[in-house]
């Protein structure tokens, strides 16, 4: 915690620029920290000598929109052609939740909504977004809080009656079904770093790389220092 941690997104030179233009035209479920040129496997604006082939715990990989197993080093994978995209998450703005009284260790889901996303070649899809449980002084401060980090996704996207947005809590990507809403709490919903890596995902592309749930990128760049005041 404390630190802007990323989602990855790791695909061939030949799709990169639709890729690139999908999330200029989703920027709230897609903010682009950082893409590296073809071959390199360091990002070195927000984490100079990192090695994204080894630095993250876990990937997943997909070949024409097959899931393979699990990786935990990219090195046979790597290729001269390979572009990374890295897209803040939020996560980093865990810790300043945290400091303003919302607790972030429990109660999170990931959903699949019927929101569309704006299409940019072979890449489109619905928006992904990320949910918790809050009471509504919760709301309001997470609301402010998450609203002074941008680049991680911002302000919530939805607060309210998931049905609004499509959400369907018995089928959640991520998390247990929700039998039950929890007494005075709402769902409170965030564009989520799963929207571009769904896309890419359903594009069926030759090579696919993306982080594993819960195994995103910690950068070197301080969450506090890269919000607005």
């Amino acid at each position: 915690m404390g630190y802007v941690q990323c989602n990855l997104v790791i695909l061939s030179q030949a799709h990169a620029f639709d890729f690139l233009l999908y999330c200029q035209r989703n920027p709230k479920a897609c903010p682009v920290l950082e893409v590296t040129d073809p071959g390199s496997a360091e990002p070195r604006r927000i984490a100079p000598g990192a090695d994204l082939r080894t630095d993250l715990a876990r990937y997943t990989v997909w070949r024409d929109g097959r899931r393979e197993p699990d990786r935990t080093d990219l090195h046979e994978l790597w290729r001269d052609d390979l572009v990374a995209f890295l897209i803040g998450s939020g996560i980093t703005f865990d810790q300043a939740l945290e400091r303003a009284g919302v607790p972030t260790d429990k109660d999170r889901w990931v959903l699949n909504t019927s929101l569309p996303t704006e299409s940019a070649g072979r890449f489109a899809g619905p928006l992904v977004v990320t949910m918790r449980w809050l009471t509504p002084e919760q709301a309001i401060i997470a609301t402010q809080v998450s609203a002074r980090f941008p680049f991680n996704h911002g302000a919530p996207v939805h607060i309210g009656d998931p049905k609004a947005i499509g959400a369907d809590l018995t089928r959640p990507l991520f998390g247990p079904p929700v039998e039950q809403v929890p007494a005075n709490r709402i769902a409170v919903f965030w564009a989520c770093g799963v929207t571009p890596q769904a896309a890419a995902e359903a594009a069926a592309l030759d090579l696919l790389i993306a982080h594993a749930p819960a195994h995103s990128f910690v950068s070197d760049l301080l969450a506090d220092r890269f919000c607005t005041p």
